[in-house]
Formats: C-alpha cells, structure tokens, sequence
C-alpha cells in the first residue's frame, strides 16, 4: 500500500566555495604556485598583477589580533550576494595574496632549491645501452629494471617468482616468447651494475652482490660463506651457534660482523637521494629578545586581481541587455558575471587560507614557546593536541589537522612539520610532559647501553621510572617501535 509522507530533516551540505578553501587550505606552498597558474589558465577573469616584492611591505596583514570577526570558516556569499557593481565603482578588489616579510628577511633572498637528478631506472637504462646486446636482450633488459622497486630490488607478485613473472608478462601482453634461461642471462648482467646489489631478489642475494664487489680476503669469504649458509642464524644474531659451526673466535666474528653491517641493505636509495622533494616552509619563524615572529613564506603565492576588462565588459553587457533583451546578450552576461565571481571566490580562497595558516600557526608558536625559545630543546614540548589548538582559534579540528598534515615552519635552529609538535601528554610527578621528552630520554638510554648485553623493556621502563617518567614496559615498546629501535635481542652485537 502506498502512501504519502512527510518529514523533517536537518542536512549538513559543503558549499563549492568551502570545497574550494579546503582544497587550497591543504596545498603546501610548494605546490601552490602551480595550483594559481591552473586556475589562471582556466578563468581569464584572474589577473596576476606581477608585482614586485620590493615595493615595500603592506599593512594590509599586519594586524593580526584575534577579533571575533577576523577569521571565517565558510563563504556565506552566494552569486547573489557578490556586488560586481562595488567592483567597478572601486579598484579595490586587487587582493595582495602575498604578506608582508617584515624585519631583515627578504624573500627575493631567499632562493628555491631547484634539483636535477638522474633517477635509478635512468642510471640503469644508460649503463644497460653500453654492452652489445640484441634488440631481445635490449627489450628484456629494458623490462627488468622496469620491474626494480625503489630500494632496487627485483620482486615478484605475491608468491610468483619474479623470473616468470616477467616470462609470463612478455608472453601475453608483448606478445614475446622468452625463456627463464635469457631472462636469468640478462638479471646477472644487471646485478653488475652500479649501485652495488641492484637487482637482488632478497636481502641475502643483495648483500652477496654487495660482498662478491670486495676484494677477496678470507674475512670477505667468510662473511659470504655466513650469508649463503647461515642467514637465519646472523640475523637473529645467534653468535654462539655461528662460532661453534664455524669454528671461528670471536675477533674474527666481530670482523665479519662489522663488515656486513656496512652493506646496504637498500641499494636503489643511495641513487635516489634526493627523491624527495626539497622541503619549501610555509612560515618563517624567528626569535628576538624572546619575542617570537610568524612570517608566511609567499613567494609562491602572486599578487591576484580580478580583471578590469572584465569587469568593464560586464558593464557594457548589462548596459547592452537593458536596451535588447536577447538570449545571446544574457547568455553572454551570464557567462562574464559567473567567470568575475569564480575568480573573486578564488582570491577570497586564497586569502582565507593566509589568515587561517597564520592563525594556527601562531597559536602553535603560543604553546610551544618556550621550545622556540630554547632553540629546539625538545623536552621544553608541551604536550599539544589538535583540539587545544582548534579551540584556541575557533575552528573545526578537521581544519587544524589539514594544516598541520602539510605544512613546514623553518626555524632559527632547522625546519620541522608542524605535526611535529603535536604530542601526547605522559604524567609525572611534576605534572605533565611531552612524550617527546619521554622518548628522548629512552634514546639516551639505549644510547649508552653495553651492546654486548642490551638493555630488556623492563629494565629500561625501570631506568625511565627512576628518572620520573611513570610508564609501563608495553608503553616503552611502543616508543622504541616508533623510534624505529629493535628489541634487545636483535641490538646485541659480538
């Protein structure tokens, strides 16, 4: 039986212009630069006024008090609420997007790395082109460092041996016949290449590549003989076992041990040193007679206007409309009115995120003072969540966490992420403190513990309890997980 109803219902719905603020609130400034040159491109009714940056600050910024009215998080206008006839009445819709530096800093100073590298699989290609190979062999070879990870490893699908995994691959989508005899032909041709142990399917193949490059020595030979035959055995570090079956001392063990812990396990990171990009800060923050200031690095972020022509065209048009309505003219009104109030939405964006990175920024700063004015001694962190920060400036968590997920201050003493500071709170008796000062205590202790006998959880958690930090073995665990340590067991050496 059908039936008629009705109800009430409260929605919650994200306006395009807050979709648009949250887009550019998460862009680093890194990548701004190229998200303004998309949205020139795409609306002709933004201008880049190409200012220059020594004109001299403006004040227009400066004044950054917290009033109520200062900081928006939606754009309540609506294209009815847009006044393009202010606009042309007043040439005051030429946002300066970039803020003033203030002080002795001068952003034409201050230069952005620029970095050209040859990436791994480019070394390898260049290397493979210098034999003699067939255009086959020139075709597989091309397809295993294809296939190379980022650590330079050659690694198959799952349980699939990477060998027929490539067999299988150049058989149904090349359409190429080949055999795991050319394929291995070829793999050991590369496995000779620079960087050492590139192209090793294991960790054992690729600290034997790396081992077969020494000159021959008996310490080299037994250090291969250790990692062919007893693999399991070294890195569970089980020494004992290793000197009865070797019948070797435990100098020359010590040797041995010493030597293949220098290889490297990840031979494809020592040519893609600089795989990631240089890190660009989005604020500047120095100290000065223990006054801390906040700069937003804008070099990235033009001077934008909307444009006069358009603005003039959209007078001309509505003028042109009033005196012969027809569907062309309007459609061409339309258009010019909604290309003006797509490029203001884009400038207030722009502007709404400066106020909001520099607000969250300086409410970071307010918590975390005396760690700034320390000079980055880390057991000056307080303990800092996002909502603390959030409820400081008025504003949803979610927007706190998107600016701190991206975002870099650079600093008298280095350049950190600002989920840096970031902490929980670990309670002693003297209140509370940052688990970062927790953990940079427990480094300090497995720093200087006897190697040959490393310290257990419960010992440390016992060291850590004296010092005044109340925690448990499993929370110590967790420290030394994050601080990427191992377990005692695998910290031992010879």
């Amino acid at each position: 039986m059908l039936k008629q109803s009705q109800q009430l219902k409260m929605l919650q719905k994200i306006s395009p212009q807050q979709i648009q603020f949250i887009k550019l609130l998460q862009v680093p400034t890194s990548t701004l630069e190229q998200r303004i040159k998309e949205e020139l491109e795409k609306n002709p009714a933004l201008e880049d006024l190409q200012m220059s940056y020594s004109e001299g600050p403006s004040n227009e910024y400066e004044d950054l008090d917290k009033k109520d009215g200062d900081i928006k998080e939606d754009f309540g206008d609506s294209p009815a609420d847009l006044n393009i006839e202010d606009m042309l009445a007043h040439d005051s819709y030429d946002y300066r997007t970039h803020l003033p530096t203030g002080g002795d800093f001068d952003e034409e100073d201050y230069e952005t790395p620029i970095v050209q590298m040859k990436t791994l699989y480019d070394q390898l290609e260049e290397q493979l082109s210098l034999f003699n190979l067939t255009e086959r062999e020139l075709l597989i070879g091309s397809h295993i460092i294809g296939n190379i990870d980022e650590d330079g490893y050659l690694r198959g699908r799952g349980a699939m041996d990477p060998i027929k995994a490539i067999v299988n691959y150049m058989a149904f989508r090349q359409h190429v016949q080949i055999t795991v005899e050319e394929v291995e032909k070829i793999l050991e041709l590369i496995q000779r290449f620079d960087p050492p142990g590139v192209g090793a399917r294991s960790l054992q193949e690729c600290l034997v590549l790396q081992l077969k490059r020494k000159p021959k020595s008996a310490v080299v030979d037994l250090a291969i003989k250790i990692i062919e035959r007893y693999f399991d055995e070294f890195s569970k570090k089980h020494f004992a076992k290793l000197k009865a079956r070797l019948g070797v001392s435990e100098e020359e063990l010590s040797e041995v041990y010493q030597m293949i812990i220098r290889l490297n396990p990840k031979p494809g990171e020592s040519q893609t040193v600089i795989k990631h990009e240089y890190i660009i800060p989005d604020f500047i923050l120095s100290t000065e007679n223990n006054i801390i200031h906040i700069r937003l690095n804008s070099r990235n972020a033009p001077d934008l206007k909307v444009s006069r022509s358009y603005l003039n065209m959209y007078q001309e048009y509505k003028g042109i409309e009033k005196k012969a309505k027809t569907t062309s003219v309007k459609e061409t009104l339309d258009f010019v009115k909604q290309r003006i109030e797509a490029a203001q939405w884009f400038i207030d964006a722009i502007q709404q995120r400066q106020y909001t990175l520099l607000n969250t920024m300086q409410a970071i700063a307010d918590k975390q003072e005396a760690f700034f004015l320390s000079g980055g001694d880390e057991k000056k962190l307080r303990p800092m969540i996002l909502k603390d920060i959030a409820e400081e400036i008025k504003m949803d968590i979610s927007t706190v966490s998107r600016v701190a997920n991206s975002k870099f201050v650079q600093t008298d003493f280095g350049i950190y992420p600002l989920k840096f500071f970031f902490t929980e709170g670990i309670e002693t008796e003297d209140g509370f403190v940052s688990n970062r000062e927790v953990k940079k205590c427990l480094e300090e202790i497995i720093g200087g513990e006897g190697k040959r006998r490393p310290l257990s959880d419960d010992k440390i958690a016992a060291m850590l309890k004296d010092k005044g930090y109340n925690i448990a073995r499993r929370t110590v665990a967790k420290y030394r997980e994050q601080l990427g340590v191992p377990v005692a067991r695998l910290r031992k050496e010879v």
